[in-house]
């Protein structure tokens, strides 16, 4: 569900809220045979089906004028958390709710077209965010210079380093002024000079009573920016709550203790 967004918030005031969320999919594992098995089954492999529980029981409420980071290894279900908020997948059990205009940038490129100008990408991911074609022109020198393309804005996106396609992606995500901005491991992408504009970026929308939500696997970037930290393992909401007692939790559950390796941005 998602309803219609507000000029202004408050902060405190709910922004996303989630409710006994789950995801449930099932995925089907094509097994070769031995040989004396094809034999017995005139050469056929066997498939076997396995239900995949991505998420489980998920509840949490992201309040206006925060920051929540989102942590938990490979396969933890982080991105699929995302993608359901984000109305892009739907929800197997329990329920969404989104009071306001969400911005996503979930991955590299995603709905930019290849063959299309950088130029002609922001004009579509500018109306595809809600935006009308003067608000798109207005706004489209500020995009431009936050991605620091220069000339290549008028090039093929086909031509673009996946550094470019996530500073251009990144520039029209914060640029719409959503109510709600999503960012799921664009900042993984880019020179320290970029991470370090966006993170800024980043920290003055936190200023403007939105509500924001980051996956990153940099916890020094999580503890940084972040006032809130969930961390997701196996589906499952595992502990919530202060930047430093969450991701603390979560190194010790690693088993590599406060490391630069994992404290660093990658």
């Amino acid at each position: 569900m998602q309803s219609e967004s507000n000029s202004t918030h408050i902060p405190g005031e709910l922004a996303v809220s989630v409710q006994h969320l789950g995801l449930t999919y099932t995925t089907t594992i094509d097994r070769r045979p031995t040989l004396k098995a094809r034999v017995r089954t005139l050469g056929r492999g066997t498939k076997h089906t396995r239900v995949v529980r991505a998420l489980d029981d998920i509840m949490m409420d992201v309040p206006y004028g925060s920051v929540l980071g989102i942590v938990g290894a490979n396969g933890a279900g982080k991105s699929t958390l995302m993608r359901v908020i984000s109305g892009i997948l739907p929800p197997s059990q329990g329920r969404v709710e989104v009071y306001g205009k969400v911005s996503t940038l979930l991955a590299l490129g995603v709905g930019f077209s290849p063959t299309l100008s950088g130029r002609q990408n922001v004009e579509l991911g500018g109306l595809a965010a809600g935006m009308t074609r003067k608000e798109i022109a207005s706004h489209f020198e500020e995009i431009a210079d936050f991605a620091e393309l220069g000339d290549a804005i008028e090039a093929p996106m086909r031509t673009y380093s996946s550094g470019m396609f996530a500073r251009l992606g990144f520039a029209v995500a914060v640029t719409v002024r959503p109510d709600i901005l999503i960012v799921d491991e664009a900042l993984s992408t880019g020179d320290a000079h970029f991470k370090e504009k966006s993170l800024n970026k980043i920290k003055e929308l936190r200023s403007d009573a939105r509500a924001l939500i980051l996956v990153s696997h940099g916890l020094g970037t999580i503890r940084d920016v972040c006032n809130e930290v969930a961390w997701l393992d196996k589906g499952k909401l595992i502990k919530r709550g202060e930047p430093n007692a969450v991701v603390d939790a979560y190194e010790k559950f690693l088993k590599v203790g406060k490391s630069a390796a994992i404290d660093e941005d990658i």
